[in-house]
């Protein structure tokens, strides 16, 4: 019962986490944001995982979060562009999450009976944050909102994989996956400020 409890907290949170990276504008909540989402993940992930694989996830997205945020405070302050998408706003924005967490309850029963054994916390997970990861990545053109719903999207895959598959070298692969991804992330916010700014 307490682990069924936890489960569906963690994919709360991931909700929840993944809704506001969408909604809000500014970087620090968004790695904020991103940091408590990996702790969602790791509870997720740590159904089928043994503890440590779990941790070393939640270590993994916490270290890529500290390399965007270290970039993000040595760049000097600039003002956030315009989007240039259409549409805009929060109302079409909230919109979208009505219809992905719609997408996740109708989905679930059927991916569980599908892949059966994973448990439907880690399937809600999986589409909520997939979908609101992808989401996410069509409505932003920024490089750190493109990199944060890449690791949002990526964070979903793992969580289903870590269902499926459970060996060490995957999971070694995937944090990699991720570290490289905030890596390069991190070089692309820093190639992409003019040189007198610096």
């Amino acid at each position: 019962m307490l682990p069924t409890i936890i489960s569906w907290a963690a994919v709360g949170l991931v909700t929840v986490t993944s809704a506001g990276l969408l909604l809000q504008r500014d970087w620090r909540w968004d790695l904020g944001l991103l940091t408590a989402q990996y702790v969602g993940v790791a509870i997720l992930v740590g159904q089928h995982w043994p503890l440590g694989m779990a941790a070393a996830k939640l270590v993994t997205g916490w270290m890529t979060t500290a390399a965007l945020a270290i970039t993000l405070t040595a760049l000097p302050p600039n003002e956030e562009p315009a989007e240039g998408f259409w549409p805009q706003g929060r109302t079409f924005r909230l919109f979208m999450i009505g219809i992905v967490v719609m997408l996740a309850a109708a989905l679930t029963p059927k991916l569980q009976e599908t892949l059966s054994g994973i448990g439907a916390p880690v399937v809600a997970g999986t589409v909520i944050l997939v979908g609101v990861g992808l989401v996410h990545l069509a409505t932003n053109s920024e490089i750190l909102r493109v990199i944060v719903s890449l690791l949002t999207v990526l964070s979903g895959f793992e969580t289903l994989y870590a269902a499926l598959e459970g060996s060490v070298l995957v999971a070694a692969l995937l944090a990699a996956v991720t570290l490289g991804l905030g890596l390069v992330g991190a070089y692309l916010l820093i190639a992409s400020t003019p040189e007198e700014s610096l």
